[in-house]
């Protein structure tokens, strides 16, 4: 029994030590969140592609369970650009996260190098100024850690109801 105590003590002494050594869990969520808010919010809700551009690593992959794939950042704004946020577009999409987001810090040998980032969202849709409720899924975003700048490499969008 003192065995497994030990392990246990050990093995959770590390990980509170790697999380000192690379940054705390809350500044790793704050930040994600507020990504999460600016990509979603800013990009996604107010077609400001900008964020988009910031935030997306070149090598992106998106993952949806009834739209397909995207395989590059350049196609997925290709998509935003004429789709949701085509100008001539009379339907408008509107994400809202539902609940808290959830971040599962990354490390290799003790160094951050990403985080997964886990949540639940809602659409909604807007037509002649009427909204109405669409779908509700779940989402998994990984958030790859580069230079001290934090870049969406893959996001797998499931569980659409």
């Amino acid at each position: 029994m003192k065995k497994i105590v030990y392990c246990l003590l050990f093995f959770f002494g590390m990980q509170w030590s790697v999380n000192a050594q690379s940054g705390s869990y809350s500044e790793i969520y704050d930040t994600l969140k507020s990504n999460d808010s600016l990509l979603f919010d800013r990009g996604f809700n107010h077609c400001e592609i900008q964020y988009f551009k910031q935030f997306i690593a070149e090598d992106f992959e998106f993952y949806h369970d009834k739209a397909g794939t995207i395989e590059s950042k350049a196609a997925f704004i290709k998509v935003m650009q004429n789709g949701i946020c085509n100008p001539d577009n009379t339907t408008k999409s509107r994400r809202e996260l539902v609940g808290k987001l959830e971040v599962f810090p990354l490390y290799n040998n003790g160094k951050l190098y990403g985080a997964l980032q886990k949540g639940i969202h809602k659409f909604y849709e807007t037509t002649n100024t009427i909204e109405v409720e669409g779908s509700i899924a779940k989402f998994s975003h990984l958030w790859i850690l580069e230079q001290d700048t934090w870049y969406l490499k893959r996001v797998i969008s499931y569980d659409h109801q």
